[in-house]
């Protein structure tokens, strides 16, 4: 399945860029986990902030980051096939969740509820070794 990791971002934060690194790092390691469970993670903020730099956004929040920022990410629901919401407060993070939802996406609340897949490239380094 191809999931998108939604938590904070700037929730709680007082836009303090720590703070931001935080939730960021909070979310890319539950990326990691989705990821060693066999299955694809996004995260929004991974096409989203690429896109606000090149657009000339010159302050969180602004007109252009606003524009962007939470829009990629529903956007992306579309292509995703579960959402995994992580972390406190946020309402960019549930509205990603309700998004979600009405679009019959899979929702998990914790990494535990998503199932793991059989690791593919395991199994042909198994394979591999017994050729």
């Amino acid at each position: 399945m191809m999931i998108l990791v939604a938590g904070p971002y700037r929730s709680g934060t007082g836009d303090n860029p720590e703070l931001i690194e935080a939730n960021v790092d909070a979310m890319t390691k539950a990326a990691l986990e989705v990821y060693n469970k066999g299955h694809l993670p996004v995260m929004g903020e991974w096409f989203a902030l690429p896109l606000i730099e090149a657009a000339g956004s010159q302050t969180m929040g602004d007109e252009i980051f606003n524009r962007i920022f939470h829009p990629v990410a529903v956007d992306l629901i579309a292509k995703c096939d579960a959402v995994l919401r992580i972390g406190g407060p946020s309402a960019g993070a549930d509205e990603m969740v309700t998004t979600g939802a009405n679009q019959g996406k899979a929702i998990f609340r914790g990494i535990n509820e998503i199932p793991g897949l059989v690791n593919k490239r395991a199994l042909s380094n198994l394979a591999d070794r017994r050729a």
